[in-house]
Parts: C-alpha cells; sequence; structure tokens
C-alpha cells in the first residue's frame, strides 16, 4: 500500500474543510444563531434584574409614602384632640372667670353702703298738706337686686345678649340706684364678651365718669384700656393706663396697669 506524503494529506484535510463549510452553510448560520440567542438572554435577564431593582425602589417608597401619610393622620389626630381639649379647657377658664367675677361682685355689694337702707328715716310732718308728697315713688331696693340678680345670672349663663340687653334696661330704668354702677360695669363686661369694645368703652367709661369712688371704677378703667388696645389704639390705651395709676395708685387695677405700661 503506497503512502501519500504528509503534505498531501494537510492539503486534502484543507479541502475537505472548504468543502464542508461552503456545502454546509446552516453551520455557519446555526453558530452565529446561538451566539444571538445567549446575547438576548443575557439583555433580557440584565433588563429583568434593572426592572426587579426598580420596582422594589417603587415599593419601599411606597411603603415609606403610606407610613408617612399614617404618621400624618395620627399627628393631625391628636391635634385635633389637643384643640378640642383646649378649647373645653377655655370655655370652663371663662365659666370659672365668669362665676369668680360674680361671687367678688357680691361681695363687694356687701361691702357697699346702701343708700335705701341706711339713710335715716324721716318724720313725717303732719302740718304739711299732702301736696307737697315727692312725685317720684320711692325705689323698692329688693325689686332691684332681683332684676340686677336675674340680670347677672344670664352673664354667669354665658347668655351674653340676653345679659347685656337685661343689665342695659336695668341701667335705664334704675339710674339712681346704689347697683347702677355694677349694671354698666356688667353691660360693658358683656359687650366685650361679644366682641363689640365700642360698646364697651361706652359703658366702663360710664362707671368711671359717673362713679369715680365706686369700687368698680378702677377695672373699668383697665377695661376700657384693653378694649383701646384691641382697636389698635395704643395711644389712647397708654393714657387710660397712666391715669389709671395716677387716680388709684393703690388699687389692684394699677398693678396691672403698670405693669402693661413697661411693656
Amino acid at each position: 500500500m503506497s503512502r501519500r506524503p504528509i503534505g498531501a494529506w494537510s492539503t486534502t484535510a484543507h479541502v475537505l474543510a472548504i468543502t464542508l463549510l461552503c456545502g454546509f452553510p446552516g453551520v455557519r448560520q446555526a453558530h452565529a444563531g446561538l451566539f444571538d440567542d445567549e446575547e438576548a438572554r443575557r439583555q433580557i435577564k440584565d433588563v429583568s434584574i434593572k426592572t426587579n431593582e426598580r420596582l422594589d425602589t417603587v415599593a419601599k417608597g411606597q411603603i415609606e409614602l403610606a407610613n408617612q401619610i399614617q404618621a400624618l393622620r395620627e399627628e393631625n389626630s391628636r391635634l385635633r384632640g389637643e384643640v378640642e381639649k383646649l378649647g373645653y379647657e377655655l370655655d370652663a377658664a371663662k365659666k370659672r372667670q365668669q362665676d369668680f367675677y360674680v361671687d367678688l361682685d357680691g361681695r363687694l355689694r356687701k361691702l357697699e353702703p346702701q343708700a335705701a337702707a341706711s339713710a335715716p328715716a324721716k318724720p313725717v310732718d303732719e302740718s304739711k298738706p299732702a301736696a307737697e308728697t315727692p312725685k317720684k315713688a320711692a325705689s323698692d331696693p329688693a325689686a332691684e337686686t332681683r332684676e340686677y340678680e336675674a340680670a347677672l345670672n344670664l352673664f354667669r349663663a354665658n347668655k351674653l345678649k340676653e345679659a347685656a340687653a337685661a343689665f342695659e334696661t336695668f341701667a335705664r330704668a334704675h339710674p339712681e340706684s346704689t347697683l347702677a354702677p355694677s349694671a354698666y360695669y356688667w353691660l360693658g363686661n358683656a359687650h366685650y364678651s361679644l366682641r363689640d369694645c365700642k360698646k364697651a368703652i361706652d359703658a366702663q367709661r360710664a362707671v368711671a365718669s359717673k362713679w369715680p369712688s365706686n369700687s368698680k371704677a378702677p377695672d373699668a378703667l383697665l377695661n376700657i384700656a384693653t378694649c383701646q388696645q384691641e382697636l389698635a389704639d395704643g395711644k389712647g390705651a397708654k393714657t387710660t393706663l397712666e391715669a389709671l395709676v395716677s387716680k388709684y395708685p393703690d388699687s389692684a387695677a394699677a398693678t396691672t396697669a403698670r405693669q402693661r405700661l413697661k411693656k
């Protein structure tokens, strides 16, 4: 058996390889397609990983947002509860303040001289004709007290409009009553509680001007200054406070006035 040279075998193998490649083009295409599928899978995997990461980020953000919303709801609920509590406490404080002043008013009235009760009875001069009898009927202190107490009870019950009307009616009906200055004083307080500072000032000025020696006069001036301040009349408020300190230096209202003047 004859042997072919080595070079001949190499040439033959080379030709055979070329022939196979040329004769089977699908082999080359299959090889390329295989690499294309792997690249596509890799890209899909990368996209899937990135998508999952984004979804995780979005999910975490939504959870965090939901937690923040829940926290805000709880905070809002807490603040609403505090507002309701403060409103209740404010109403209770106003009620206690009204009760305190009403009680104080009663104590002061017991100390104030009652003209009708303290005035000595004049003997009747039977020699004078009956025509000289005073035309004005004598006041009834008991009836006046009942009217005044009724108005004061309306104020105590926080029925401010009704109280203001009752005090005004009393003041007009009994201008000479020993309870008149107190009626004007509480009339001013009722108007102030109704946020009508102008009417409050008018009522308190009546106390300070008509009854300057009354125990409520210093407080009336202090109330006037408070209303003037709320009406943005700082100059008028300062003048009123200075007048209060000058006229009633030893009163509790004057102590408060000095503190306000320092501010």
